[in-house]
């Protein structure tokens, strides 16, 4: 027995020396995350939402939302009035909206297979702009979005990427409309594929098939109907429906009102399903000839909608930025989900609320109410504005929009869709995490680059509130 115990002495003395087997062998704590400051339990909304002792109360009123609105109407140019559009527009007009969107691109850019973009190939993108054949005076054509659609800097699916082996930053992406959404059509492509349209947020060129043209009137008076639902879900879809193709399975994203029908015959059927389990809502399609209808469909009852904008309170703001927890980022909507500030314009369109489309018109927006910040502000007066922060605050740096959640043992927790973040490990170390979702994180460790903190590199911070 002696020479065992020995052997057994002797695998202690080298346990001690490299960690015990117990120390190895025990799994890492169950609320623990990769992410620093972030453990399991803050990645609920509840968790956040039972530290704020006053959740539940307004932050704005739907007057004062209106009132916000109104001001972002006529105070921010990267709004667009479509009501106050003329009938008609030069062809220097014309050319001028093109050319705000479609610069042609001065760097080399890679495809899909990390190939370089062939000069032939810019010049049939290019080509199919068509801006040769604007003539000298554009009549306006109005029509309504039918479908979810990619905003394209230029006239083609095709993706681009500044790097062969980057292939997640689509450069000619821009953004995306949904539908219901009013646009006034300047310009076709040479290939008749694709439309030059105004939307109220953005300008860009999108897929002619996804726009049904109809009279000025109709058009510009369907965001307006009433009674509507708001989806306020990450997103919710209309029941499939064979008879009626254009409605089936349609995907809505959160903050998009769509009429209700809420006078339909119970006995009715629409679209060959009876309707007392759905609610009946009013979509655009479009027919043979592009024209635009007006058509009933069904959303289902279990779908997260309601008949009204949501209370903008500080417990909704944490709800609605959550419902979004861990969705892929897609730069510029791309992979039918969104980016940074499309994130945080769509949880603050269920409550009514409208902000520009890009970090770059959101960060800046006179409408807003809005702390800037410059190369002058020193880092004292950053934390002083960091610890004044409060709920569904909005946090600008360059590129990049961060939306307050909290505040916990001395640092500020945001929620953001991000591709990642840089933080310093206990050594010292900068550690890169690839998050590419809709995340949680503290604030205060994060490294704009390998010197600089995320603080200070801050331009502006927008506040929701008054």
């Amino acid at each position: 027995m002696r020479p065992r115990s020995v052997s057994l002495s002797l695998l202690a003395v080298l346990l001690l020396a490299t960690g015990s087997l117990q120390a190895r062998q025990t799994p890492p704590a169950a609320d623990a995350t990769s992410v620093v400051g972030v453990r399991q339990l803050q990645l609920t909304p509840q968790y956040w939402i039972d530290r704020l002792p006053q959740a539940q109360q307004q932050v704005l009123s739907a007057d004062a939302i209106a009132e916000q609105n109104g001001r972002l109407a006529r105070m921010d140019g990267s709004v667009h009035d479509l009501e106050g559009l003329p009938a008609h527009f030069s062809q220097a007009d014309v050319h001028d909206w093109i050319d705000r969107i479609s610069k042609p691109p001065k760097r080399e850019l890679f495809d899909e297979h990390g190939q370089p973009l062939a000069r032939s190939q810019l010049d049939a993108i290019l080509a199919n702009a068509a801006l040769d054949a604007i003539p000298a005076q554009t009549d306006a054509i109005y029509g309504l979005v039918v479908k979810r659609a990619d905003l394209r800097a230029f006239p083609t699916a095709q993706r681009v990427f500044s790097s062969p082996d980057g292939t997640d930053i689509d450069r000619f992406q821009e953004s995306a409309l949904f539908p219901g959404t009013p646009v006034v059509v300047l310009h076709e492509s040479r290939d008749r594929q694709w439309s030059f349209v105004i939307s109220p947020l953005y300008a860009a060129w999108m897929r002619s098939e996804y726009i049904a043209r109809g009279e000025r009137e109709q058009v510009l008076a369907y965001p307006r109907q009433s009674p509507a639902v708001v989806v306020t879900g990450a997103t919710v879809h209309t029941v499939h429906t064979p008879e009626q193709p254009g409605v089936s399975e349609l995907q809505l994203d959160m903050g998009v009102r769509v009429p209700l029908i809420d006078d339909w015959p119970a006995e009715n059927p629409v679209n060959g399903q009876l309707a007392y389990t759905s609610y009946v809502i009013r979509l655009p399609i479009r027919d043979a000839d592009g024209r635009l209808q007006l058509v009933p469909a069904l959303l289902p009852r279990t779908a997260d909608v309601s008949t009204h904008y949501l209370p903008l309170t500080q417990a909704n703001l944490i709800s609605q930025g959550f419902k979004f927890l861990g969705e892929r980022y897609g730069w510029g909507h791309s992979y039918n989900t969104r980016d940074c500030s499309g994130f945080v314009s769509e949880v603050y369109r269920s409550f009514g609320v409208t902000l520009p489309r890009n970090t770059s018109d959101q960060g800046v927006s006179p409408a807003l109410n809005r702390i800037a910040f410059d190369e002058n502000t020193s880092h004292a007066q950053r934390m002083q504005a960091i610890a004044d922060l409060q709920v569904g605050d909005l946090i600008y740096i360059p590129g990049h929009v961060m939306m307050v959640i909290g505040k916990e043992n001395g640092m500020t927790y945001l929620i953001h869709d991000t591709t990642g973040i840089s933080f310093r490990d206990n050594d010292g170390n900068v550690v890169r995490r690839p998050l590419n979702a809709v995340s949680v994180t503290p604030l205060e460790p994060l490294l704009y680059n390998s010197k600089d903190s995320f603080i200070d590199h801050i331009y502006s911070i927008q506040r929701i509130r008054r």
